[in-house]
């Protein structure tokens, strides 16, 4: 059974890879419709196209990450607006911002959670639909996301766009930093290889055979060269592995282990207005 694709479904493809249109097209027909389908249609053909990233989900709106005191504990809240206009305002950054104190105050897990909390005489889900009803647009939380860890670092990037948390094996709050901009940068996928679904690993095999096909090269050779890039792939895209923004000649990996030998990072959290 054929599916229709839609001009609206072309055009979001095309937002989001940055393929041409009649590609997009071909790609949309190819995966009977299915976008994740086409965005691996479109690579195996050799196109770069955009990776699909979590932390894309709200255009417009404010994002906190913030710890507790001990910094044993940290939070990334986002809240989503329809413009940047809002986004901007000063008033809706602190209306944020209060949320974002609540949640640490009361050791919030989940965003369910964090609705149900009060504020003053209000629940905060009651505080973000009067927030909606007054500015007439359609806000709401979009992402919360906790961490808990011997030392946790936070870092908000470009006007609370981008908020990051970094899970640490003990206190180091200048190398947590330092990570935490790292990530912002480079987005990786995961801390390590072993932290990457067996899934995506066997995605990206897939994508680099029929590349190397395409070119023309024979099967067998496909498969070593694809060891090659599915290596590369997990080097570009864990963060101890890439190399260190501060210092290129070292990776993440050689810099912590030169602050302190026991020093790791357990896990992070990214979340990133798109």
């Amino acid at each position: 059974m054929s599916v229709t694709i839609t001009a609206q479904d072309i055009n979001k493809l095309r937002q989001s890879t940055g393929a041409g249109m009649l590609d997009c097209r071909k790609a949309l027909t190819e995966a009977n419709g299915d976008f994740e389908g086409a965005i691996d249609w479109l690579r195996k053909q050799g196109q770069k196209v955009a990776a699909k990233r979590s932390d894309r989900e709200a255009k417009e709106g404010v994002v906190i990450a913030q710890t507790t005191a001990d910094n044993k504990s940290g939070i990334v809240l986002c809240i989503s607006a329809e413009t940047d206009f809002v986004s901007n305002n000063a008033e809706f950054v602190t209306f944020v911002k209060t949320i974002a104190n609540a949640a640490i105050e009361n050791n919030i897990q989940t965003a369910e959670e964090l609705n149900k909390v009060t504020i003053g005489s209000e629940t905060v889900a009651d505080m973000v639909n009067d927030k909606l009803a007054s500015i007439g647009e359609k806000i709401g939380i979009t992402r919360f996301e906790r961490v808990n860890a011997p030392f946790v670092a936070s870092y908000i990037h470009g006007s609370n766009r981008m908020g990051v948390l970094v899970a640490l094996t003990k206190e180091a709050a200048e190398a947590g930093k330092d990570v935490a901009m790292q990530i912002a940068a480079m987005n990786p996928l995961a801390v390590d290889e072993s932290s990457i679904a067996p899934e995506t690993i066997a995605r990206e095999r897939e994508i680099a055979i029929e590349q190397i096909k395409a070119e023309g090269k024979p099967a067998e050779m496909a498969e070593k060269i694809a060891v090659g890039k599915v290596n590369k792939f997990l080097k570009d895209n864990t963060l101890i592995h890439q190399p260190f923004v501060k210092d290129a000649s070292k990776t993440v990996a050689d810099y912590l282990k030169s602050i302190d030998v026991d020093l790791k990072v357990t896990s992070f959290v990214r979340v990133a207005l798109g």
